[in-house]
C-alpha cells in the first residue's frame, strides 16, 4: 500500500485547519472530516481528475477538513449547521489570508455538502466534498457517483488511522442537538431539522442510524 493514501498536506495553513478541527469537534466528527478528504482524493483519481488541472488540492483539503465546523458545540448557532460551518470556515480562511474567490469556493462546497444533485453541479470542489462525504457514510446518504473508488484495503488503512468511533450515531446526535438549540438551526426539511423530528422525545433510532447498520462500514 502506498503511503499517499493516508498522507495529508503539511503546510502552516493545513496544520492550523487540523488544529482547529481537532480542538473543537468531537474525535468521531474530526476523524470523519479527515477521512472525507482522503476518500474525496481517491474519488478524484477514480474520475480521472488531476490536481492542478481539474481541481485545487489545497482547497479540497480545507473544504473537507472544515466542512463540519457547524457541529462544534462552541459559539453561537442560529442557522442550519451547514451554513454555520461555511461561515466559520470562511472567517478562518480569511484570517489566514486566502483571497475572496477561494474563500467563496470553500464556503459554497461546505454549505452544499448535504445537498444532493446540487453540490454535484457546482464545480469540482463541491462535487468532491460531497462525494467524500458520501463514501464515508458508506452509502447511507446515497451511493455517490464513484462507489468503487475506494478498495477494501485502502479503506482499512484509512480507518486504522482515523477510526469511525460510531460516526453515524455521533453525527446524528450532534445534528439533532444543534437543531434543538434554536428554531433557525433546524428548519423544516433541513437535514438537522428532520433528524431532530425523527428522534422525538423520548429519543428513538433514526432512519439514518438504521441504514448505517447495513451500510458498507456498518457504523
Amino acid at each position: 500500500m502506498t503511503g499517499d493514501v493516508i498522507s495529508l498536506p503539511d503546510t502552516p495553513l493545513a496544520r492550523a485547519a487540523l488544529s482547529l478541527v481537532t480542538g473543537t469537534e468531537s474525535p468521531s466528527i474530526a476523524n470523519h472530516s479527515i477521512r472525507t478528504y482522503l476518500f474525496a482524493r481517491l474519488v478524484a483519481r477514480r474520475l480521472g481528475m488531476a490536481p492542478g488541472r481539474d481541481h485545487d488540492e489545497r482547497l479540497l483539503f480545507l473544504a473537507c477538513v472544515l466542512h463540519d465546523l457547524g457541529l462544534s458545540p462552541e459559539g453561537e448557532h442560529t442557522q442550519r449547521f451547514e451554513v454555520v460551518g461555511a461561515d466559520r470556515a470562511a472567517e478562518f480562511l480569511t484570517e489566514h489570508g486566502l483571497p475572496t474567490s477561494e474563500v467563496d469556493a470553500v464556503w459554497e462546497a461546505i454549505a452544499l455538502h448535504t445537498t444532493s444533485q446540487i453540490a454535484e453541479r457546482r464545480g469540482a470542489l463541491s462535487l468532491l466534498v460531497r462525494e467524500g462525504v458520501c463514501v464515508d457514510f458508506g452509502g447511507v446518504i446515497g451511493p455517490g457517483i464513484a462507489p468503487d473508488a475506494v478498495s477494501d484495503e485502502q479503506a482499512r488503512e484509512i480507518h486504522e488511522l482515523y477510526p469511525r468511533l460510531s460516526l453515524i450515531s455521533s453525527i446524528v446526535e450532534a445534528m439533532a442537538t444543534q437543531a434543538a438549540k434554536h428554531p433557525a438551526n433546524g428548519p423544516r426539511y433541513s437535514l438537522g431539522g428532520e433528524l431532530l423530528r425523527e428522534r422525538g422525545n423520548p429519543p428513538r433510532i433514526t432512519r439514518m442510524e438504521e441504514a448505517a447498520l447495513t451500510s458498507r462500514w456498518r457504523s
